[in-house]
């Protein structure tokens, strides 16, 4: 994995041309329709964000292979709604994103509360594109838009008691209606793997908008770890001293462990993780190795 500076290949070649075509031109329709309409973006368009020419991309494995669209908004993780990957798109329309704030707290010198507009008025926003392996043995490779986490924790000047983030993600029993797991989600990353410039918060993915059903309107993306480590709709991040317990390791902690990398050589106890299927791709089509 490494972050480019200069751009060694065209766009056109990384994402889906007719997405690439369409990117710049779109973003700017939605930034104009969120005026009259919803205000979530408003601030963006007026400040120095530069949407029509986002810095170089920050790639991730399989750059050249991104997945379409339509497959990365139609199969999705989003158990609070339902364990079926396709209706988790219809049902997570009910979830209500504007107004949004977060809440950055614990362990830090300036704990702050922030509206998403402000939020992102102040970070430049970059495309990532990122290999996203479920611990299911599939994957996916999507270019979000996002910021580093690092730039927002740096605003509250964590302490030196600060071991760990804790992540926590919005409850709305009256739309989400599975009770399989205990919510809200909670997420945990140690915090120099918060801190690394790979870990972003995406606020967006193909150019637009995050997707209620992807995490909007704010989500975290570590490409290392397996994909329930990149907890959706964010609404609480603590600093915290010591490692916070977390939804998928309190329901079966013999499956779903804290740190949760992706390595093809520790196998979960139900199957190997040693290949992947990638989404999209033929059923005949072999399966491919998984990367570190």
């Amino acid at each position: 994995m490494r972050i480019i500076t200069k751009k060694e290949i065209p766009s056109s070649e990384i994402t889906d041309l007719s997405v690439f075509n369409q990117r710049r031109k779109l973003i700017k329709a939605i930034l104009a329709s969120t005026v009259a309409g919803s205000s979530l973006y408003s601030t963006i368009a007026a400040s120095q964000t530069d949407w029509k020419s986002l810095p170089d991309a920050v790639y991730g494995p399989d750059q050249y292979n991104v997945t379409p669209a339509e497959l990365v908004k139609n199969y999705t993780n989003y158990y609070e709604f339902t364990f079926n990957k396709e209706d988790s798109t219809r049902l997570a329309q009910s979830l209500q994103i504007d107004p949004w704030s977060v809440e950055i707290t614990g362990e830090v010198e300036t704990p702050i509360t922030l509206h998403l507009e402000g939020l992102l008025s102040q970070q430049p926003l970059q495309e990532y594109v990122y290999r996203l392996r479920c611990v299911e043995g599939w994957s996916m490779v999507v270019p979000w838009v996002g910021f580093p986490l690092a730039a927002l924790l740096k605003q509250v000047k964590p302490l030196s008691t600060a071991k760990f983030v804790k992540f926590t993600s919005v409850h709305q029993p009256d739309a989400m209606h599975n009770g399989m797991l205990q919510w809200p989600y909670v997420e945990g990353l140690r915090i120099d793997e918060a801190v690394h410039p790979l870990t972003i918060l995406a606020v967006g993915m193909y150019g637009d908008k995050l997707p209620k059903q992807n995490g909007a309107p704010l989500r975290l993306v570590v490409p290392w770890k397996y994909g329930f480590k990149s907890i959706k709709a964010i609404v609480k991040i603590e600093l915290v001293k010591t490692a916070p317990l977390t939804t998928w390791n309190l329901y079966a902690p013999n499956e779903y462990g804290f740190y949760a990398n992706v390595n093809p050589a520790v196998p979960h106890p139900r199957w190997s993780q040693i290949s992947e299927r990638r989404i999209g791709s033929h059923f005949l089509t072999p399966r491919k190795q998984t990367e570190l």
